[in-house]
């Protein structure tokens, strides 16, 4: 048997499922794609997490779409998180092309123009439905994770929650919790005092990491109509799972609100999705387009939780995917979990470059039809080395791989298609309302309104009584204060006082 016939057995055998399964393309030797020999991913294993590597215009993008299309057609509902705002057109058929029907002959697979269901958000100004959260849904543990707080600044957010629940104030926004530590810090400080106390120096800084949030668009995001995780599971009428485009164009400079929005989803899909055990049908699929921004800038907090939910969420039919340029953006510990690895092509410029692709290739499974190592810098535009996870949870081989293209638009929608996609969605109406009902903060201010007269009654009681005795103790002073004799006093003590302290002799006056 030849070492062609050889490599054409074993890819054959490890990417034969029993199973449904997902194309992604056809398998390679040399640079020969192999026709009918297709490199495939069991639906089993979808929960299972993955990566999508490469350099910058080797095609990472077009993997996700082509991933994401695949997903849908088989039911399962899809998170895209589009930092660079290039995934809308999977909403759009794709425009026949002759490079496109020379790659499906070459992989041996049929290929048609398709549209997508799909739904676009938004937790910024960009066009889509508005995704909120309200500051009661995260708590005061999340929160303080948000703002990076210490034990004793978590303590007093502690103590504003327990003050808000127990008065009946609504957290909705940001106004409505800052009013709420202004309150409990100043007028309201004994009515906390059961809880603990209120430092105005922890306070000060919670303050002004609330601004800090607030000027990365916080108030855009924390408010109602929250939005139900739910409503991500949709399907279309003809069972396609709904592919969800977070538009995030806009969030790349801003990474505390990316965060927040970050810790907020994964917390919500984890608490509200039912534990299905560890054979869990893939529910839904949560791709990180750019991943290395998330990583770059994640906080403690962000990486604890990211950490968790990579390890368990699994197990509620869940899977997450993360797109970046190099497998060293992802943390160890979370890059030993994930399951499906597609690495693009690398790029060997520098010294640094080439250390990159010695560890991606050790991190791969040993081979004898390839010197990865090599191979990681002969990829092209559309090609991919791909090792994922069989039925039983084993590695498949890695093999060189020619990936399918995808079935959508290959580029963005459109501003005004984009606006009629939003205006056909079901959801839209019901979360882009503005809503600001009655909380913490409106109910606060009337209580300080309230108290206002009481006050001005009190001065001018004051006022009276002293006016009634001849004057007080203010207007004693005032009085002695216009003497000449004081003047004169009062200025030789103090050039005295200012000889003694900065060693200045002082001048007596000639008489």
């Amino acid at each position: 048997m030849s070492s062609k016939e050889l490599f054409t057995q074993k890819m054959q055998e490890g990417y034969t499922f029993k199973g449904d399964s997902i194309l992604l393309g056809g398998a390679m030797y040399g640079a020969e794609t192999i026709t009918g020999t297709h490199v495939r991913m069991p639906l089993s294993t979808v929960n299972r997490h993955g990566l999508i590597a490469g350099a910058t215009g080797t095609g990472k993008t077009k993997t996700v779409q082509l991933l994401a299309e695949n997903w849908s057609e088989k039911g399962i509902s899809v998170l895209l998180m589009d930092i660079k705002g290039d995934l809308s057109g999977i909403a759009a058929p794709a425009n026949p092309h002759p490079k496109i029907d020379e790659r499906q002959t070459a992989i041996g697979s049929a290929w048609a123009p398709v549209k997508f269901p799909v739904e676009l958000m938004t937790i910024s100004d960009e066009k889509g439905i508005r995704l909120r959260a309200t500051i009661s849904e995260f708590g005061p543990v999340l929160l303080s994770k948000i703002l990076d707080l210490n034990e004793n600044q978590q303590g007093v957010v502690s103590i504003a929650f327990k003050y808000a629940d127990d008065n009946g104030l609504l957290l909705l926004d940001i106004k409505d919790f800052r009013e709420v530590l202004l309150h409990i810090s100043g007028d309201g400080k004994d009515e906390v005092k059961q809880y603990g106390q209120v430092s105005s120096t922890s306070v000060g800084v919670i303050m002004r990491k609330l601004l800090e949030l607030e000027q990365q668009g916080g108030d855009k995001f924390f408010g109602e109509k929250s939005f139900e995780v739910e409503d991500l599971m949709r399907k279309d009428e003809k069972g396609y799972g709904y592919i969800n485009v977070i538009r995030l164009a806009d969030m790349q400079d801003k990474p505390k609100l990316f965060s927040t929005f970050m810790l907020c989803l994964l917390s919500e899909v984890y608490a509200q999705f039912p534990e299905l055990g560890d054979k869990a049908e893939p529910k839904l699929v949560i791709v990180i387009d750019e991943a290395h921004l998330i990583f770059r800038d994640a906080g403690k907090a962000l990486m604890a939780q990211l950490e968790m939910v990579i390890k368990l969420i699994r197990s509620k039919g869940v899977g997450i995917y993360f797109c970046t340029q190099v497998p060293g953006d992802v943390p160890e510990i979370i890059l030993s979990q994930l399951g499906l690895k597609v690495q693009h092509a690398m790029r060997a410029f520098t010294a640094n470059d080439r250390k990159d692709i010695k560890l991606v290739a050790q991190n791969y499974p040993m081979t004898e039809f390839y010197k990865t190592e090599t191979l990681l810098t002969e990829l092209g535009i559309g090609e991919a080395v791909i090792t994922g996870l069989n039925e039983k949870g084993s590695p498949t081989p890695l093999v060189r791989t020619m990936l399918c293209a995808p079935r959508s638009r290959m580029d963005v929608l459109t501003s005004s298609e984009q606006d009629e996609l939003v205006k056909n969605s079901k959801i839209a109406d019901e979360y882009n309302e503005e809503i600001d009902r009655e909380s913490a903060y409106e109910k606060l201010q009337k209580k300080v309104k309230s108290v206002e007269p009481a006050s001005e009654r009190e001065v001018k009681k004051k006022e009276t009584v002293k006016e009634e005795a001849g004057g007080g103790i203010g207007d004693t002073i005032s009085q002695v204060t216009k003497n000449p004799l004081f003047k004169t006093v009062a200025r030789e003590i103090t050039r005295g006082l200012l000889g003694s302290i900065f060693g200045i002799k002082t001048r007596s006056r000639r008489r």
